[in-house]
């Protein structure tokens, strides 16, 4: 006999969620798919306050930095990056959660997620047009760097220990990879 998962649209999602049935639970909406986060490590934590502070000070009032909250991807996804680099002004998402339009690129924090995040997830995000999509890896302390959309796939994938980057949105700015 097959297996046949149960696919849930956003509009399901966002109902469970308002009705307090997903309360408590930290998860997100993958591909239809309602997907378990793992509890939050102390270095995650660490290096996602550290960089979100940084990017803060570093972009100041032309970007929002937003940390682990939901942006809507239209084929039944709402991914919570653990931090997203986003248009401004932020009443802009007053009513809504950000769309892959308001988003200048995404920062995921990996280690016990690496395979999701440089699979699944780099796969989901090119295919919304994310622009630009980091990782740090944590394991290896190293900083990849997807860019060069074509065909919804990046092209380009930098791996980077130290020196400096500017993001496609703003190449004006140089950010450490330190």
């Amino acid at each position: 006999m097959t297996l046949i998962t149960a696919k849930w649209n956003l509009d399901d999602y966002h109902q469970m969620i308002e009705s307090g049935l997903l309360d408590d639970r930290s998860l997100e909406l993958i591909n239809g798919e309602i997907i378990q986060m793992p509890p939050e490590g102390i270095a995650h934590s660490f290096y996602c306050r550290g960089t979100a502070k940084y990017l803060r000070q570093v972009l100041g009032d032309r970007a929002e930095i937003s940390e682990a909250h939901p942006i809507m991807i239209p084929n039944d996804s709402e991914p919570e990056p653990d931090i997203a680099i986003l248009r401004t002004p932020d009443t802009l998402y007053q009513h809504r959660h950000p769309l892959p339009a308001d988003v200048f690129w995404l920062i995921e924090i990996a280690n016990t997620t690496l395979v999701k995040d440089l699979g699944v997830k780099r796969d989901l995000y090119a295919l919304a047009g994310i622009p630009e999509y980091w990782v740090m890896n944590l394991q290896t302390l190293k900083l990849i760097v997807f860019r060069d959309l074509h065909h919804n796939r990046y092209q380009s994938e930098l791996c980077l220990t130290s020196g400096m980057i500017s993001p496609l949105a703003f190449p004006d700015i140089s950010i450490t990879i330190r």
